[in-house]
């Protein structure tokens, strides 16, 4: 009885995961087939005519295998369109700085509401993850005020200064580092070591599943971002990669799935090389989808 279920649960879990992932199945396939073809399975090719009621349904032509493998569609994004390498080169500029920032922000911080003890330490903290409740609607007028105030507004500045202090990272560490012991610290204590010195020699090493989990989900976060270089960026010369995929399939089907599938790829590559890692994070801070 426990082998049926773990076998049902395994082919239901598996069934999930491929529909969660046909999209990017589709797109991958696609991006490698002639604009022809294409045009081809995306018009309403077939009829399926109900005699009793009298109507006809059309349908597509989904193909998960090319009749003939083309690269035409990705010589043109990354030849022949030199915007997207400047767009994706964009996105790096500004997703970088971020990660980078929001990291070391957020693991200096953690440690100091996990381990040191002040006064106000708990009150300080709830006021501070308070800014994880509110919608992202809510900052962005004052973040835009601001921005403007300080002469910021169309420039990457004006989303990275926001994206290094964000509440995320410092809520996620901190859960982390809940789960070390106070005896680690304490014998570093008994052999003359300050509060930096242990943060750098006991907790950095301690954290890294935790830092991990954190860089992969602000990659994903901040490189799909959409609002804030809409809103802050007037200049389309200094868009992301992101803004720029809405406009790099006027008239071309084939040049989007290959365009899709380059921007895609960070991603998915980040994600297989700290997998391990990734997961050993989220358990351990606790946090759940």
């Amino acid at each position: 009885m426990a082998l049926l279920r773990k076998t049902m649960l395994t082919v239901i879990m598996g069934a999930f995961a491929l529909i969660m992932l046909f999209p990017m199945i589709i797109t991958f396939s696609n991006s490698f087939m002639a604009e022809s073809e294409i045009d081809y399975n995306y018009h309403l090719i077939g009829k399926m005519v109900d005699v009793a009621a009298g109507e006809k349904n059309e349908f597509i032509n989904l193909k998960l295998i090319p009749d003939w493998v083309s690269l035409d569609q990705y010589a043109e994004v990354l030849i022949h369109k030199p915007m997207f390498l400047h767009m994706f080169w964009n996105s790096v500029c500004i997703v970088l700085p971020i990660i980078i920032g929001q990291v070391a922000v957020a693991a200096l911080a953690a440690f100091a509401f996990a381990k040191l003890k002040f006064w106000g330490r708990e009150k300080l903290f709830i006021v501070y993850v308070m800014t994880m409740l509110m919608p992202f609607q809510v900052t962005l007028v004052p973040n835009y005020i601001i921005a403007g105030r300080l002469g910021l507004m169309n420039s990457s500045s004006a989303i990275i200064l926001p994206g290094i202090f964000g509440a995320f990272g410092v809520f996620m560490l901190r859960q982390f580092m809940l789960h070390i012991p106070y005896a680690y610290l304490e014998a570093a204590k008994i052999d003359g070591a300050g509060p930096l010195r242990i943060f750098y020699s006991i907790m950095l090493p301690l954290i890294k599943p935790g830092m991990a989990a954190l860089t992969v989900l602000l990659f994903v976060d901040h490189w799909n971002m959409v609002e804030q270089p809409l809103i802050f960026l007037e200049d389309a010369f200094k868009q992301p990669l992101s803004l720029y995929l809405s406009r790099i399939n006027e008239g071309a089907r084939g040049v989007a799935f290959a365009a899709s599938v380059l921007y895609m790829t960070p991603m998915i590559l980040l994600f297989l090389y700290a997998e391990s890692y990734f997961i050993e994070g989220i358990q351990m801070s606790g946090i759940k989808g």
